[in-house]
């Protein structure tokens, strides 16, 4: 069987590896042996929805037995050959130079705010003693969550108010577009409605950003009828919701798919700057389905794109300028930004943008950012090289 895995590793210490080979067992194997040999503390992995997730986890937890493993399913997967689709990612952190520690937070959906509270309370105490504060120079947060959970937001929040002002990032677990289920790993065992939270302290310099290229236009819809729980628009400006954003953007209800909210997102505005709000399906009755919260009353506005390259290649210059050099990336990026790019037929150019700047991470369902959920962005944390003396 020909070779697919590919490799990379930052001057941090920070290995990347991936393959696109179908088998769980025969996938772990090859990416593996791809990461070469290394001192690992944690491994980080993003997988197909193809894969069986137990087969794979306990795959995992055999291949390395002394290393705890942290993942879930994407959207599609970003590694060292650019953008793949139902691949396997990994992502491992050395022992010099990074302590990684991390908590499963199960049942988000229903006691998501009081268990993420606690966890994070826990993680805090193992970097610093009780009532002082987390540095967070030295210090960032990284947040794996169910896409499907609908509990994001309420996740996010108690978190960043737990860590106080250390940086989040991270990104919603997917599944394909299938919206069915999506699954965490966490040390060989396999959850679902569920988040896992990672507090790492780095010796290496770092940037936590976020970029997004859409422009608000004039063109307004206000959510007038909604199921909130469950993120459901039935009608904006008082009209049926999918005949009435398909009208806002010049197209007709049934031509009305994940190309189209690519391309047309629905944004509102917090604080004087514009955040995403995108659709994630259109439902059989006419109603919309969004990757995040909703509210009766809310008013979105209807952005158009602008060019996702030089926006991309904007933000990731900056940090790279910032850093002195970026040595890896870890980025959790929109699965509507990576359609998008596909339809404009420029997916083999952010490829190279990607591989130029060592991004590696997943197609998501939702990005988050210290206190933000968001959609339609790419967020992510950046390493440069340890300043020595």
């Amino acid at each position: 069987m020909q070779a697919s895995a590919k490799s990379t590793s930052g001057s941090c210490g920070i290995r990347v590896a991936s393959s696109a080979l179908s088998s769980p067992a025969a996938a772990v194997q090859e990416a593996k042996a791809a990461l070469g040999s290394g001192d690992f503390q944690h491994i980080i992995a993003f997988f197909g929805i193809d894969y069986d997730a137990n087969l794979l986890a306990r795959t995992l937890a055999e291949a390395f037995p002394s290393i705890p493993t942290s993942g879930c399913t994407t959207a599609g997967e970003i590694g060292p050959d650019g953008m793949m689709q139902g691949g396997l990612l990994l992502i491992a952190f050395p022992r010099h130079g990074f302590k990684v520690h991390t908590e499963l937070i199960t049942d988000i959906d229903q006691f998501g705010v009081e268990r993420a509270t606690h966890a994070a309370r826990r993680l805090k105490a193992k970097i610093c003693p009780p009532d002082t504060r987390l540095d967070r120079k030295n210090v960032f947060a990284l947040l794996l969550v169910d896409g499907l959970s609908n509990a994001e937001e309420n996740i996010v929040a108690a978190i960043h108010w737990e860590i106080e002002d250390v940086e989040l990032v991270g990104g919603s677990a997917g599944d394909g577009i299938c919206f069915d289920h999506t699954t965490m790993i966490h040390n060989g065992h396999v959850a679902r409605r569920a988040a896992i939270l990672m507090m790492i302290e780095s010796d290496y310099p770092f940037r936590v950003f976020k970029t997004q290229n859409f422009e608000p236009t004039g063109i307004k819809l206000v959510v007038t009828a909604a199921d909130t729980e469950n993120r459901i628009v039935h009608e904006l400006n008082a009209e049926p919701a999918a005949r009435e954003y398909a009208a806002a953007i010049g197209l007709r209800p049934d031509e009305l798919g994940p190309f189209s909210f690519a391309s047309y997102p629905l944004v509102v505005k917090v604080g004087g700057d514009y955040y995403c709000r995108s659709i994630r399906n259109m439902n059989p009755d006419g109603s919309l389905s969004f990757f995040c919260a909703i509210d009766e009353g809310l008013v979105f506005t209807v952005a158009r794109p602008r060019d996702i390259l030089s926006a991309t290649e904007t933000t990731l210059s900056d940090v790279d300028a910032t850093l002195g050099g970026i040595d890896i990336v870890v980025g959790f990026d929109c699965v509507l930004r990576r359609l998008d790019a596909e339809s404009r037929q420029i997916r083999h150019q952010m490829d190279e943008l990607y591989k130029k700047y060592s991004v590696a991470g997943f197609h998501t369902y939702g990005e988050q950012y210290n206190a933000m959920h968001l959609n339609q962005t790419l967020t992510g944390i950046a390493f440069g090289r340890r300043v020595e003396g």
